[in-house]
């Protein structure tokens, strides 16, 4: 039997070893593995192809996350509103700001904030929205801007899973009042380990990361901030630069791949990804909704193929974050996507030929599964 990974991250980095080696070996040569002259270099190229004025990096998504908001000035005692289907490091980091996460529903069809539901859980303590790029398509920004400016509230983009990510034209990243990124190895843009930015076109948001990101100095041994140790190191800016290069080309060949598998799948009752009007998709994951959802994960297991769940407890439902929970089933949808959201294998190193396997046990065994 064939054996069919989810993800093969050897891939990419085999696919330009002579690049990354040679990155790698020039900060050996420097001899500088903290704030030397790739750190730089990357925040700026990456800023550039993002189209914001400011890229600080920092240790990880998380983090960004994190710091973005406190340079914002939202802290103890604010409420932040995100999405209840996303990965847990998303409310991580508003927690550590100090700050209270609320949890709004999401879209049916695109999985992104539902602005209703983000109406609905404004307060009078609500100072900021996470909206999450979700599996490489944008949430809905101008309706959310809209709300945003109604009350008075800060947007920081999630954009973990959107690196190139569009929104008319626009890309993740540059539109909103502040984003996070992280570049943790999975990432359509994935360094060597956790790594992460945050960006911005308000130069007093970047400095206030910048000094944040380490122990809050302003020069050597003088704080003027209460900060923290989340520098992003050479080695990881040195590769990640390298990587930007090839990141519109394996953007390319996941929204071919994804389209390979809308077309050997659009005739069945399997929920696609849906590409709203004006984004543009990158297809992080491909995350299909499906009835019997566990059970076709197993049938799919048999013949090789390695699929995930995500994301298959809400943040409400957590231990950590149960008392998040809404009222009046105000979490429905996300709560629905749990238990039906199937991620298949898609990178930009998989074949045609991997696709159509999956496409053709899929039909299979989503046919088993609704007999049984």
């Amino acid at each position: 039997m064939i054996r069919l990974p989810f993800l093969d991250l050897s891939w990419q980095t085999e696919s330009i070893r002579s690049e990354i080696d040679a990155a790698i070996d020039q900060v050996v040569t420097s001899g500088r593995f903290l704030s030397g002259r790739m750190l730089p270099a990357f925040e700026e190229a990456f800023a550039a192809y993002c189209a914001v004025r400011e890229a600080v990096g920092v240790g990880s998504g998380t983090d960004a996350i994190t710091l973005a908001l406190e340079a914002l000035g939202v802290g103890l005692g604010d409420e932040v509103i995100t999405a209840a289907n996303t990965c847990v490091a998303t409310v991580t980091g508003i927690v550590r700001s100090g700050a209270t996460p609320v949890l709004a529903d999401v879209d049916a069809r695109t999985f992104t904030l539902d602005t209703e539901s983000v109406e609905k859980a404004v307060t009078a303590r609500t100072r900021a929205v996470v909206p999450v790029h979700l599996y490489g398509q944008c949430a809905d920004m101008e309706a959310l801007s809209t709300v945003a400016r109604r009350h008075g509230l800060w947007i920081v983009e999630d954009a973990a899973h959107a690196h190139g990510a569009e929104y008319y034209g626009r890309r993740a990243g540059s539109l909103a009042d502040a984003a996070a990124f992280s570049f943790y190895p999975t990432k359509n843009l994935g360094a060597l380990g956790d790594a992460g930015a945050v960006l911005t076109d308000n130069p007093d948001v970047a400095e206030a990361v910048r000094l944040l990101r380490s122990h809050g100095e302003k020069e050597r041994s003088r704080s003027v901030l209460r900060g923290t140790n989340s520098r992003l190191d050479e080695l990881q800016a040195a590769v990640l630069l390298r990587k930007l290069d090839h990141l519109d080309e394996w953007n390319e060949r996941r929204r071919a791949l994804a389209a390979l598998y809308c077309d050997a799948l659009g005739d069945t009752q399997i929920l696609l990804p849906e590409e709203a009007a004006g984004r543009r998709h990158v297809y992080h994951l491909f995350a299909t909704r499906v009835p019997d959802r566990d059970q076709l994960r197993r049938l799919l297991a048999e013949r090789g193929i390695e699929t995930i769940a995500h994301y298959p407890v809400p943040i409400h439902l957590q231990p950590a974050y149960g008392a998040l929970g809404a009222p009046d089933e105000r979490l429905r949808v996300s709560e629905e996507l749990s238990g039906e959201v199937l991620s298949l294998p898609l990178y930009p190193g998989l074949t045609d030929a991997a696709v159509e396997q999956v496409a053709d046990a899929l039909r299979t065994c989503a046919g088993r599964a609704v007999s049984r």
